[in-house]
């Protein structure tokens, strides 16, 4: 074995040259009976992650689509929950900070307020609404479907096993879809 060979192994093993550089990656595609989903990853091997995003949608009944294919049914929002049992605020006056800070809509669940806002009015509205002491069950930039897909009782089974394959992979970092739970 020639010298430079061997010098080239120990350097890599010493971590010389490490220049490992991670991109990020966005693959699209349809899930069991036309479900929208959109996997977000950062990775070093776009093959290997193609290859087992690709695996994940054909073992589940999907398939991969080109960029484009179903990004169009979703938006990018910013997302806040807000439990009722942790606020000591009435619905009317959250909702008045909230929309005053510059969110775009103000809902109320059966539990919690969801608050959405532009990706750019994002940090303005949760800083605004974390000085009224407020605290967060989710405040992220995610993206927001326009239209959902109910599924029976088989589909629902295989699309929770694609979105379980997909959060079990080391390069995925978020799953959206429009599978109305």
């Amino acid at each position: 074995m020639p010298n430079d060979t061997i010098n080239n192994a120990i350097k890599k093993a010493a971590g010389a040259g490490n220049s490992e550089n991670y991109e990020e990656v966005t693959y699209e595609g349809y899930g069991p009976n036309g479900v929208a989903v959109i996997v977000e990853g950062s990775t070093d091997n776009r093959n290997r992650t193609a290859a087992d995003v690709r695996h994940a949608f054909d073992k589940c009944g999907g398939n991969l689509g080109t960029t484009g294919c179903v990004s169009y049914l979703f938006e990018r929002k910013g997302v806040m929950v807000i439990d009722k049992e942790t606020t000591s605020q009435s619905e009317d006056d959250l909702m008045m900070i909230a929309l005053e800070a510059g969110a775009e809509d103000f809902s109320v669940e059966e539990e919690c307020y969801e608050i959405t806002t532009s990706p750019e009015e994002f940090s303005n509205v949760r800083e605004a609404l974390e000085k009224q002491g407020l605290e967060f069950v989710e405040a992220e930039v995610s993206q927001v479907p326009s239209t959902y897909v109910a599924l029976d009782e088989k589909a629902s089974e295989r699309m929770q096993r694609l979105i379980d394959m997909l959060d079990d992979l080391d390069d995925v970092m978020n799953v959206y879809h429009n599978w109305e739970e």
